[in-house]
């Protein structure tokens, strides 16, 4: 009797058995990316990242360690997704990956991203990549045709309310309002990081208080920064400098004592805080003038400089940005660690670069910076905790794969190496024929002489 022993698998089958290892693997992670964007997404709702980070992205660099751009990516797909939930399935379930569904957010609603989602299913990574930027080639078509009924309608009015507050309201044209959304959104998500040296730079963590609050006051703060840096920049060709300065009136000892009665009060007559005035003469021309008891002017001194230039110099070269915990920001601003008008001296010592965001938050949030013996400086955040907090590394499993198949077992998840297969068969892709079948507008394209197509 002859006895057979096993023959080895053939070298095609095992590699079978990788390739399908992969496949499955790869339609795990992808279930497991949308619940952690459904994570991000709840997590930056409730403003959990709001402890010192300018941002949920900016929380998201620091504390996972992703790119600052690809943090920023995750939030923006993350909130798409609360709007769309078919796509939102197809990635829980493993059966799109998220680089398909990344890009399908970009152009998708809810009322045509069932169309999108058969793109996603039906075609690889890179058709859905063309097709996408199809779609948003029509899209811009039809925004066309409106632009001079726009053009016409353009206008903006700025007053003064009767508490002081200045009022904007107005109609800008699509590429003006572009323009200035992409200033808002630069001012927002980076405080103008054109003005770093490198293209990658160092996560930025700015605001303490910006996009907790509502959108408006969000924006109200990133149209602040831009007025401020145009002028910086020598918005006008003569003497910004002088032509355009936010001039305050404060008495001295309400400088040294916010208790302390006097007045604090813009040119013009606009009250401000004594925080806010203290914050503004940290870093400020200075003027003293001096009154007799009937309150008329008896002398008026030159004015200096709270930090002189060759200070400043110093300053800037130690400091090298916005000391504010993971901040860097290169527009920035002296600060005071113990104020002037407290006895503070004007030295390198009791001196730090702070942005506008962070300066305002030492001042009238409650934040504390100090300087500690050994030179190094020391933020606390309002209740006294120190910033940041820093965490210990999450804990991995010893076989994390082993662990995310069975966390997904337990949910009822059945992932198998076909879940995210397209049923693209190597056919040719056909761009202009597919936007005319998915696009809502698809019917004034197919009239147009000439077809949009991306390849």
């Amino acid at each position: 009797m002859q006895i057979h022993s096993p023959s080895p698998l053939h070298p095609a089958r095992k590699l079978d058995r990788l390739g399908d290892e992969i496949a499955e693997l790869s339609a795990h992670l992808d279930a497991a990316t949308a619940r952690l964007l459904e994570l991000i997404r709840a997590f930056d709702a409730r403003g959990g990242w709001n402890t010192g980070f300018r941002s949920c992205a900016a929380w998201l660099s620091w504390r996972v360690g992703l790119d600052l751009g690809a943090a920023r990516e995750r939030v923006r797909v993350a909130r798409a997704l609360g709007t769309l939930p078919l796509l939102a399935q197809a990635l829980a379930r493993g059966e799109l990956s998220y680089a398909k569904v990344r890009t399908l957010t970009r152009v998708a609603t809810p009322e045509t991203e069932a169309r999108l989602l058969t793109v996603g299913r039906a075609g690889a990574a890179a058709h859905v990549e063309r097709i996408v930027r199809g779609w948003r080639c029509v899209d811009r078509r039809a925004e066309a045709r409106e632009a001079k009924h726009r053009h016409a309608s353009r206008a903006l009015r700025v007053y003064l309310d009767e508490d002081g507050m200045v009022v904007l309201k107005g109609r800008l044209e699509p590429e003006v309002g572009a323009l200035l959304m992409q200033a808002l959104a630069a001012a927002r998500e980076t405080l103008y990081q054109r003005a770093r040296r490198r293209e990658k730079t160092v996560p930025d963590f700015g605001s303490v208080s910006a996009e907790t609050f509502p959108v408006g006051q969000q924006q109200a703060d990133a149209l602040a920064l831009l007025a401020e840096t145009a002028l910086h920049h020598g918005l006008d060709p003569g003497t910004p400098g002088e032509r355009y300065q936010v001039v305050v009136h404060i008495d001295a000892p309400v400088l040294a004592d916010p208790e302390q009665p006097g007045q604090s009060v813009l040119e013009g007559g606009t009250h401000v805080s004594a925080e806010t005035s203290q914050r503004l003469a940290c870093d400020a021309s200075r003027v003293v003038m001096r009154h007799d008891d009937d309150g008329r002017l008896v002398e008026i001194e030159a004015r200096t400089r709270t930090i002189p230039p060759a200070l400043r110099r110093a300053l800037h070269h130690r400091d090298q940005g916005c000391r504010f915990p993971g901040c860097g920001l290169r527009f920035t601003q002296g600060h005071h660690l113990r104020h002037w008008a407290h006895g503070g001296p004007t030295t390198l010592s009791n001196l730090t670069l702070l942005c506008r965001r962070h300066h305002r938050a030492v001042h009238e949030e409650g934040y504390q910076v100090a300087r500690l013996p050994d030179g190094a400086l020391q933020f606390r955040r309002p209740d006294g905790r120190p910033l940041p907090e820093v965490h210990s590394p999450a804990a991995v499993p010893a076989d994390p794969v082993k662990a995310l198949r069975a966390c997904h077992e337990v949910q009822g998840l059945r992932v198998h190496a076909r879940t995210g297969c397209p049923s693209w068969l190597g056919e040719g892709l056909n761009v202009g024929w597919a936007i005319d079948v998915l696009h809502p507008l698809a019917q004034t394209v197919r009239s147009s002489p000439s077809r949009c197509e991306s390849g």
